[in-house]
């Protein structure tokens, strides 16, 4: 995982799971991660996490109708993280080709989690990109 994209994707995975784990906004765990990093953050890390947010009840909503079985806070929080990201790209990011958001979301799944985490979010997102037409209708 090198392209500039794929680090974006793990730094918005990161911070979403920080703002979680803090149980503080977004915006606070991303100008946190700024006033405490010397390393620029990546103009897609705040795409994405400016794109989740602005979506949060959608995607969350979708995740947890599609995940067969497991809500939202049962999940693991960075698969849950994960998902969030690889579904705001799957459906809301159309420079993105499908394929991608998907085999992006299980690479950081892969590099972040467990060994079950890459199979569950493969499953999941190809659940969200079979329907996805019918998903963003309702929007």
């Amino acid at each position: 995982m090198s392209s500039a994209r794929s680090k974006a994707r793990v730094r918005a995975v990161e911070i979403l799971f920080e703002a979680e784990q803090r149980d503080e906004s977004i915006q606070d765990a991303l100008n946190r991660r700024r006033d405490n990093s010397t390393s620029k953050i990546n103009p897609y890390t705040v795409d994405i996490l400016e794109g989740f947010y602005d979506r949060a009840e959608d995607i969350d909503e979708f995740l947890e109708t599609y995940s067969q079985g497991w809500t939202l806070d049962r999940m693991p929080a960075v698969d849950r993280n994960v998902l969030r990201v690889g579904a705001w790209e799957l459906l809301y990011n159309d420079e993105i080709p499908d394929a991608v958001a998907v085999s992006e979301a299980v690479a950081v799944a892969r590099e972040l989690s467990t060994d079950d985490s890459p199979r569950f979010v493969n499953g999941l997102l190809g659940r969200l990109q079979k329907v996805k037409p019918s998903l963003l209708d309702l929007n």
